[in-house]
């Protein structure tokens, strides 16, 4: 690896750990193209099982962060993760067999997906914390749904645990965020060892990665809780980066399928 890769590891992991600390996902959704087009790994499973494991480092570096300030609801945190970690096995051993410019095709469409459910979703008030109580059904159900989802293509599943949370247990966002980083790092630590026993992990990008997030969790994290109603704005311009990533992965690997 040269001087510039190992500088942009590092980059691209603390945009990683930024956007995670910040609003609860989008750096995992981001650190697959990152590694591909800005570090330059061209393995797509080499880069699925490095991102999965450097992702969930730094996800639970930032839990910690948000455990302090209280923002992590355990019992549903717990709840949610264990069924989606089940679920991340079957689905990375999925991702294993599929053709890499393949997965990264369908990878480019659920970027497409998380980034329009982004538009989408309007700024809400904060629920009664007294009407919280968590709906146990929806709670393993959505885990498991999101763990398959997360380990086939080697993502956090930040943008899907944390409307989940919200849904099956009516906590407000910053704890929704806050408790979803659990599940973000078991996911991909899950995700991780089964592509590691398969020699598909770049043991120091990940350390790369890991560096750069610990510095851009901390930031994250601390402007998460001074943002408030500000954090729309940042998710608007944040989707359009998404989108624009998705649109020329789509055309990068169009012939994926052999139409």
């Amino acid at each position: 690896m040269t001087t510039v890769q190992t500088v942009f590891a590092i980059v691209s992991g603390g945009l990683v750990g930024f956007t995670l600390g910040l609003i609860g996902g989008g750096g995992s959704i981001l650190a697959v193209p990152l590694l591909l087009y800005v570090v330059g790994i061209h393995d797509a499973h080499v880069v699925i099982g490095t991102t999965a494991l450097a992702v969930a480092v730094n996800a639970f570096i930032n839990l910690i962060s948000h455990w302090r300030a209280g923002h992590v609801r355990w019992k549903a945190a717990i709840l949610f993760a264990i069924p989606g970690a089940i679920g991340a096995v079957g689905g990375s051993v999925l991702g294993k067999m599929v053709d890499g410019k393949a997965l990264l095709f369908l990878f480019a469409i659920l970027m497409l997906v998380i980034a329009v459910k982004m538009l989408r979703t309007k700024q809400q008030g904060e629920p009664d914390m007294r009407k919280q109580n968590i709906k146990m059904g929806r709670v393993l159900g959505t885990g498991a749904a999101t763990g398959i989802v997360s380990g086939f293509f080697g993502i956090g599943g930040g943008f899907l645990i944390v409307p989940g949370l919200m849904f099956a247990t009516g906590m407000i966002m910053i704890e929704a965020i806050g408790s979803s980083l659990l599940s973000v790092g078991a996911f991909g630590l899950t995700t991780a060892v089964s592509y590691a026993i398969s020699g598909l992990v770049d043991w120091w990008v990940f350390v790369l990665y890991v560096i750069g997030g610990i510095v851009g969790g901390v930031g994250g994290t601390l402007l998460s809780s001074r943002l408030g109603k500000n954090k729309r704005a940042l998710q608007v311009i944040f989707s359009v980066i998404i989108i624009v990533v998705a649109a020329y992965m789509l055309y990068d690997n169009l012939l994926a399928f052999h139409w």
